[in-house]
């Protein structure tokens, strides 16, 4: 039996009518906020990954897919979305467009070569956004604000930000400077990737899975005491706006995130669930105004996040929320001979032209097993065809509820069914009548 790569998952059923909520809300959510959609290929040059990345990440030195296509050209499957939409910005001169800043958002799937556990797989789901063209601490805190609306929505109540400030080129070059200072005397102490990175590229030592839990990286220096006085003012200008927002946050040091091009504001959102394990970051992301000129493309100032699916639907199910989803049906249609099923392969599909989620009966079950598939799928009213009503242009529909029978002339069925359907989603409110619902419009 041939069975799905490690690390890889089959999303079907109730799981899978999850995630396309999920992913709804996030829709929505992008459009009140006015980012647009954006598309870019699930593989890229392996080129735009060890530029944009940076070859001293994890992602990049231990992670990547990388294989060599039949025009020998080196190709990567992307691990996450922020190059790719930045060599898109710069392929397409989107930094011309006069509508600046440019204010995109993706869902997408993401490759990554790390060891398969909980909350991480070898291909993930991701969902983010990138705002460029503006330096403006307004934005990195809209972004946040964003992410957490996204998770406020779905019902998620225990979720806490971190923030922190890398600082402008200046304040890190300082900053990398007190780092190899420090860790020198401690470096042979610490795995073999620290010591590598020692001197290409120390933030990533504070980055650490090995050695996270040391005494030499807790007590490192921490980024906040060498920002220069500009970076200061423009992380207290974030936080400002965050307050303004309602945003609780704390300021957490020890963020520095995982890749090479942020700088100034980053940030992690956190689900604090119990049992829901030391992975408990569910988005992240941060500044990387230097970026898109890396890549070839004009000085550009940047920020974005991005957020697991996956972990974010683990989230939800940890904190057992009940999404509102809709697994039923509005109608079955039932059926016994072979004159009556061709009407009900007829009726069924104008009954979903019309906006009915509308099931008929596929495998030759007697009346006696479509009334029990009907239960199955939920079915709100049951259309009972026979022989001696089609020739009097009549249909029998059942509410499936309350057991109560109609025989309805077939050119009446849909205006039956809209108010029919009507009148039971009003007598399934909760509000008792002191709501706006669609119903009180009929």
């Amino acid at each position: 039996m041939i069975t799905k790569p490690k690390g890889c998952h089959d999303i079907y059923g109730k799981e899978a009518k999850i995630w396309q909520y999920v992913s709804q809300v996030i829709d929505m959510v992008m459009d009140k906020y006015h980012y647009d959609y954006i598309r870019t290929p699930i593989f890229e040059s392996s080129e735009l990954f060890h530029r944009g990345i940076g070859e001293t990440s994890d992602i990049v030195s231990k992670e990547t897919y990388d294989f060599v296509d039949r025009g020998n050209r080196a190709m990567t499957l992307r691990p996450e979305g922020t190059a790719g939409v930045v060599r898109s910005f710069i392929e397409n001169k989107m930094y011309a467009d006069p509508s600046q800043p440019i204010k995109v958002y993706y869902q997408g799937t993401m490759y990554r070569y790390e060891r398969p556990q909980s909350g991480r797989d070898r291909e993930l789901t991701q969902f983010g956004v990138e705002v460029l063209g503006s330096d403006d601490p307004m934005v990195d805190a809209e972004v946040i604000s964003l992410a957490v609306q996204i998770y406020r929505l779905l019902g998620l109540k225990k979720i806490k930000v971190q923030i922190n400030s890398l600082g402008d080129t200046a304040s890190r070059a300082n900053y990398r400077e007190a780092l190899i200072h420090y860790f020198e005397p401690y470096i042979t102490s610490l795995c073999e990737d620290c010591q590598n990175r020692l001197l290409k590229n120390p933030l990533r030592i504070l980055d650490c899975k090995v050695d996270s839990e040391s005494p030499i990286l807790k007590n490192a220096p921490k980024t906040i005491d060498y920002l220069n006085e500009e970076s200061k003012v423009r992380f207290e200008k974030v936080q400002e706006y965050l307050d303004l927002l309602e945003i609780p946050y704390e300021v957490n040091p020890n963020i520095v995130r995982g890749l090479d091009y942020y700088n100034h504001t980053v940030f992690e959102i956190e689900s604090e669930i119990p049992g829901f394990g030391s992975q408990n970051v569910i988005g992240a992301g941060g500044r990387y105004n230097g970026l898109v000129d890396q890549l070839g493309g004009p000085e550009t100032a940047c920020v974005g996040f991005a957020s697991g699916l996956g972990r974010l639907v683990m989230a939800l199910s940890k904190e057992e929320i009940q999404l509102p989803i809709e697994d039923e049906i509005d109608c079955f249609v039932m059926y016994v001979n072979d004159e009556e099923k061709k009407y009900a392969l007829y009726l069924t599909q104008q009954l979903r032209l019309a906006g009915f989620k509308t099931e008929t009966e596929y495998t030759s079950r007697g009346l006696k097993g479509q009334f029990k598939q009907a239960d199955r799928l939920g079915s709100k009213f049951l259309l009972l065809l026979n022989s001696e009503d089609l020739d009097q242009n009549l249909v029998t529909i059942k509410n499936n509820t309350t057991k109560e029978e109609d025989r309805v002339v077939v050119d009446e069925v849909i205006d039956y069914l809209d108010h029919a359907l009507a009148a039971a989603s009003h007598d399934d409110c909760s509000c008792h009548g002191a709501c706006h619902c669609e119903h009180e419009k009929e």
